[in-house]
């Protein structure tokens, strides 16, 4: 039981030392994240429907 109080102990006390992100930090790399997962989404999106229609294409002949 001992070897746990430690262990939690030292977790707190390298938490403390953590240099903790700036609330408007936090949200400006949220925005970055969303923009650049739409943009892949809609890329990945607009690739597959394209490729569908060629494969349908191939296939119609």
């Amino acid at each position: 039981m001992k070897q746990v109080l430690s262990y939690f102990s030292e977790v707190r006390l390298e938490l403390s030392k953590v240099t903790w992100p700036k609330r408007e930090e936090v949200i400006k790399l949220t925005l970055i994240v969303f923009l650049i997962s739409a943009f892949v989404g809609f890329y990945a999106g607009a690739l597959d429907y394209f490729l569908t229609k060629i494969l349908e294409v191939v296939i119609a002949r």
